[in-house]
């Protein structure tokens, strides 16, 4: 990897320090709230309902995020942030330690958890550009990948073993001390001054990102081309049939299967060192997002084990490259001052995509078949992606230039 960000630059060095820390302690909570509730209720329903209640809050304030990173000072949030994350932590804690915990404060609880990361990410997201620059942003949002797809990968295991052997209480008491280590790294952070002036806060400061999106064909198609990967090429919500009555397996065969996108995403991320030197980054997403689809749909087709990890490892690798140029082509196609706002909005498409997507891959199973749904999805989204370059050629032609003037060729739609 390109690691010349954390060798050259103080400020990102305690943001990643920070910031893996804090992943540290969002990926326990991801474990242990759902396995409680199962544990509590023998419903796997209510375990669906649990992801619901983080999802509304989430969709909710990702806009009112965005606004509130382009009006206050984006370290100073973050920091609150993680001090409120560090709350729910303890609240959770709070509950574990009764004699009979409750339900209802794992749902509370996992949805504030849920509505703060929508002002956490695009606060975080908005700083980076303004403490590595233009030239070492790709080279830092690759390192941002690398750190959130370690976490997923080791953490969530660390996080059952914590359960089994200690319990609730040790795992929800780490959680909320990765939170406080998160912010006391955050303080190490010097002060970024937002481009332009910080935007007051207001119902018209978020109005304001939508008229700047509304033009500009670019970070539109930036926005879609994730949400029709996501929402036509992300069967996930099937994995369980195609491992049991595809490919015959068991429960070790599904998690084979769900954990194989984010091992490939790993290996896409450590081997991310030749990004820097892509200028043509929106080709790079088209093309990023056809592999994605492709390797859907051969997952689709096979009855081989082995195989079907390989694509859904490939596809996870696809997905970190389109993740990686999508938010170099977003972050500087934006003016500092709104960089908060559309972050927030880029995060909507993020978390929402894979949703909807569950529901279409389990409608069209329901009317077809697995198999159908799974590569009828994947080419859908080879098509999309297509469609999408078609329709906006400025995207698909899109080039970066390091030493360009920050914005000058995107000041205008």
């Amino acid at each position: 990897m390109d690691i010349t960000p954390l060798r050259q630059v103080s400020g990102y060095r305690w943001l990643f320090a920070g910031m893996f820390v804090m992943q540290i302690g969002r990926q326990l909570t991801v474990v242990a709230v759902p396995i409680q509730v199962y544990e509590m209720t023998g419903s796997t329903i209510a375990v669906g309902l649990l992801g619901l209640a983080q999802l509304i809050p989430l969709l909710a304030v990702s806009l009112v995020g965005g606004a509130l990173a382009d009006a206050m000072d984006r370290k100073r949030l973050l920091w609150i942030s993680q001090l409120v994350l560090a709350l729910t932590g303890a609240g959770l804690l709070w509950n574990s330690l009764a004699d009979s915990p409750a339900l209802w404060p794992l749902f509370v609880f996992s949805a504030i958890n849920a509505g703060i990361s929508a002002i956490d990410s695009p606060a975080r997201a908005a700083l980076v550009p303004g403490l590595v620059g233009r030239a070492l942003l790709p080279s830092a949002l690759a390192l941002n990948q690398t750190q959130t797809n370690v976490a997923k990968a080791a953490i969530p295991a660390i996080g059952g073993f914590l359960i089994a052997t200690s319990g609730y209480s040790v795992t929800y008491g780490l959680e909320t001390m990765a939170f406080l280590a998160s912010a006391m790294l955050i303080l190490r952070i010097p002060n970024v001054k937002t481009e332009g002036g910080g935007r007051p806060f207001s119902m018209s400061s978020i109005m304001e990102g939508f008229r700047f999106l509304k033009p500009r064909r670019v970070i539109q198609a930036a926005f879609l081309i994730d949400l029709s990967a996501m929402v036509f090429g992300m069967p996930t919500a099937l994995f369980p049939a195609f491992g049991t009555e595809v490919l015959g397996g068991d429960a070790f065969t599904v998690g084979l299967l769900y954990g194989a996108p984010g091992i490939g995403a790993l290996v896409g991320a450590l081997t991310s060192g030749w990004v820097s030197h892509v200028r043509r980054q929106g080709r790079a997403v088209v093309l990023a997002v056809i592999g994605w689809g492709l390797a859907i749909a051969v997952f689709g087709l096979t009855s081989s084990l082995p195989l079907a990890f390989a694509m859904l490892a490939l596809a996870g690798a696809a997905d970190v490259v389109s993740a990686i140029f999508r938010g170099s082509i977003v972050q500087l196609s934006v003016p500092d001052s709104l960089r908060g706002r559309l972050s927030s909005m880029h995060m909507a498409v993020v978390a929402g995509g894979p949703r909807l997507g569950d529901l279409e891959a389990g409608v069209v199973a329901a009317l077809t078949s697995v198999r159908f749904s799974i590569v009828s999805g994947g080419l859908a989204c080879v098509i999309a992606s297509l469609g999408i370059a078609r329709w906006a050629p400025s995207f698909l032609n899109y080039e970066y230039d390091p030493d360009e003037p920050e914005l000058a060729a995107q000041a205008s739609p």
